[in-house]
């Protein structure tokens, strides 16, 4: 009898590793990376940190301005997005959609979801012009496609035995939504809109740099101008504004337990 040997070594596993960490070398030496200007971007790094200090306020009303912009079209698209989310979610959940109603709905979601928020504004700004409008277009895209695929999700992994109850008592379909299958999954639709709404509040910063709207505008146009010190000063509002939202969001989390 052939005995086997503990920890047997995967040579596949370590062949596949090494031929990876050899295309790694590789293809650092086709784009040009290497120690020198590694080394010389860090120098570059410092001069240009030494150059933001210190923050400029003094123009404190144009930037309270983006914020405020970039906190409205954040609210508005996580709103629009989690509206048009709740049927979208429905009808892409297999276990109870029909096929020919899943399939699609699911298209539709890997379409929101295929291209980056920023691509995707930049073409809103093309359709629609610059503005607020088109980074609450783009963002209410970018949510459809994240919070319906796991309001999706969830829905497949909720207990049928309970939408089953409340079918045999002859309830219609609305109502089989709102008492079978909503309280399976509210808490956890609840955490995916605080999640969105808190991505959304970053996301709505770097649309404004291709032109929809918010701080990123005012930030790419100090960029524009070598007004690092104000540079400065808006990423520290951007900093302490997701801190705010992280706080909020995890007091909300801890609420609703």
């Amino acid at each position: 009898m052939r005995l086997r040997t503990p920890f047997a070594p995967d040579w596949p596993m370590r062949i596949g590793l090494l031929l990876l960490a050899l295309y790694a070398l590789w293809a650092s030496t086709q784009l040009g990376l290497s120690g020198e200007r590694l080394l010389t971007g860090l120098g570059e790094g410092g001069r240009f940190l030494a150059r933001m200090w210190p923050p400029n306020f003094t123009r404190w009303e144009l930037l309270l301005e983006g914020m405020l912009e970039s906190i409205q079209i954040a609210l508005i698209s996580t709103a629009l997005g989690i509206l048009l989310s709740l049927p979208l979610g429905l009808m892409a959940a297999r276990n109870l959609a029909p096929w020919w109603l899943a399939a699609p709905t699911r298209a539709v979601i890997a379409v929101c979801r295929s291209l980056h928020y920023v691509i995707v504004a930049i073409l809103f700004v093309k359709a629609l012009g610059f503005g607020a409008l088109a980074g609450v277009a783009a963002l209410t895209v970018a949510s459809m496609g994240f919070v319906a695929k796991l309001f999706a999700e969830a829905i497949e992994e909720i207990s049928m035995k309970q939408v089953e109850a409340v079918r045999a008592t002859g309830a219609p379909p609305a109502s089989v939504l709102v008492y079978g299958v909503l309280p399976q999954v509210a808490s956890r639709f609840v955490g995916f809109c605080i999640y969105q709404l808190d991505s959304n509040l970053r996301n709505s910063t770097l649309v404004g740099i291709v032109g929809a709207g918010g701080i990123g505008g005012t930030l790419f146009a100090a960029f524009k101008r070598f007004d690092y010190d104000f540079v400065a000063a808006i990423l520290l509002s951007i900093i302490a504004l997701i801190f705010a939202a992280e706080l909020l969001s995890g007091r909300i989390r801890a609420a609703l337990r």
